[in-house]
């Protein structure tokens, strides 16, 4: 069975992937890599899910290198292997990873958006035996027809359910048609089994899939200290964030925002109050985005400001403090940003400041998070605000004890009749379609008055 399974060599890998893991310092498996790795090199297909932070990269380079190096390819000129990720960044560190466990073995190549389409051209044209990629680019390629993937023995989808968030299921479609053959293993791996869209994609690209599941979604992660503390408005968040760098205790902090615009506008003032800091965001070209990374990782930076570009798969283990600006539009995008920290059995902080504009999207995380939050307060930074109630309802049947509907103050009142005391409704204009909508037209899906000030459009890789 996989759990008597104490180290990686009793996998029974290649001694090159052991060498490798030994080189980095890498024994014993984690629980994702105990009950994954097995069912990958068994053949069958694979629907996955962990916790961030759990290895889970691991659970499936390593069964994949081990199949290359063990079979004989299906083709001399298609690749064997794609693994696919949804943002750039955890494309390019899935492929940093590769490359140390595989060495000079295989032609490893990385097609990124944004990237030159010329210089990757050039590496095709060298026939590479695994491909990184973003879905976007890999499909383009495919419809330029300068990669073929008739020989592919391994699709490999990593964070698939942000794939689909972000609107990559026809491009997944497209890559999966131009792969499908009976000799295709297929490997799925998302943040949670109840994804819906996930699942209906699984069904499409997994024949008989092995279910493994570590974790739930929604679990508290041991390691990370979380806290909620309440602001009232953009200054007072300000206010909150300048007092958390200033009084807390970390390394390195990363703090997400829901705008491109406030990365750049947050980044500039604590530039001006002397604190080491980059912003990074999706309308960056991917080699600043690149530079400023390599930078943060190195420690040139004491904060990254960013969207949630940098939300998912970077493992930057110096990074002991983050904080949510704006709380996430997708509940499962918090424990995601959050997981940038406590990683590799570190300890660290997460602290979300929730204003007026939060409030859905804060209640929403709780609903996730399956408990109660209770906030806390910064001394010296006191708020007014207290959180948002649902309206009274306007609609239903009010009367006296023992009056039934139908009847007014225990009279007798006919549908359609007027009502005694009350003037008739004026008439709406044309056009008018607020039925329904209750207390206040407009209001959110959990009955919230809605609010007068738009909230920012979320970035969208």
């Amino acid at each position: 069975m996989a759990q008597n399974n104490d180290t990686f060599r009793d996998f029974g890998l290649d001694t090159r992937l052991v060498r490798a893991l030994d080189h980095q310092g890498l024994e014993t498996p984690t629980e994702i890599q105990l009950k994954a790795i097995p069912v990958v090199l068994a053949g069958h297909d694979l629907l996955a899910s962990s916790k961030t932070g759990s290895g889970k990269t691991l659970a499936y380079l390593l069964p994949a290198l081990q199949r290359l190096m063990k079979s004989r390819a299906l083709s001399k000129r298609d690749p064997r292997a794609l693994i696919l990720a949804p943002t750039r960044e955890l494309a390019r560190q899935v492929y940093v990873q590769l490359r140390s466990l595989a060495g000079s073995s295989f032609n490893i190549a990385l097609l990124l958006g944004g990237e030159n389409f010329n210089d990757q051209l050039k590496s095709l044209r060298r026939q590479p035996d695994v491909i990184v990629a973003t879905p976007g680019r890999l499909a383009n390629h495919l419809d330029t027809r300068s990669l073929m993937l008739n020989g592919l023995e391994l699709l490999i989808l990593d964070e698939a359910d942000r794939m689909l968030d972000l609107g990559f299921a026809p491009q997944l479609e497209r890559i999966h048609r131009a792969a499908d053959h009976r000799r295709r293993q297929t490997l799925m791996f998302s943040a949670t089994l109840d994804h819906a869209e996930a699942n209906t994609m699984a069904a499409t690209l997994l024949k008989s899939p092995k279910r493994v599941a570590v974790g739930e979604a929604h679990a508290e992660h041991q390691d990370i200290e979380q806290r909620f503390v309440l602001g009232d408005h953009l200054d007072h968040k300000q206010a909150l964030l300048e007092h958390l760098l200033a009084n807390e205790s970390y390394q390195q902090a990363i703090i997400f925002t829901a705008t491109r615009a406030d990365t750049e506008r947050l980044a500039g003032h604590l530039q001006q109050q002397g604190l080491a800091t980059a912003a990074l965001h999706g309308d960056m070209s991917q080699a600043e985005r690149n530079r400023i990374m390599d930078a943060f990782a190195r420690g040139q930076h004491k904060v990254l400001i960013t969207t949630d570009v940098a939300s998912r798969g970077l493992d930057l283990l110096q990074v002991s403090l983050v904080i949510n600006f704006d709380m996430p539009k997708q509940p499962e995008e918090y424990v995601h940003r959050i997981g940038r920290t406590g990683r590799a059995g570190a300890s660290g902080t997460a602290v979300s400041l929730v204003g007026p504009r939060d409030w859905d999207a804060f209640k929403r995380v709780e609903k996730f998070l399956q408990r109660a939050v209770s906030f806390t307060e910064i001394e010296g930074l006191p708020g007014k605000f207290k959180g948002l109630r649902p309206p009274a309802r306007k609609h239903g049947f009010k009367g006296k004890p023992g009056d039934k509907p139908g009847t007014v103050q225990g009279k007798s009142h006919k549908p359609g009749a007027k009502k005694p005391g009350r003037k008739p409704a004026p008439k709406r204009p044309k056009g008018f379609t607020g039925q329904g909508l209750g207390p206040a037209a407009g209001a959110g899906d959990d009955g919230m008055a809605p609010l007068k000030r738009k909230k920012p459009k979320p970035e969208q890789e």
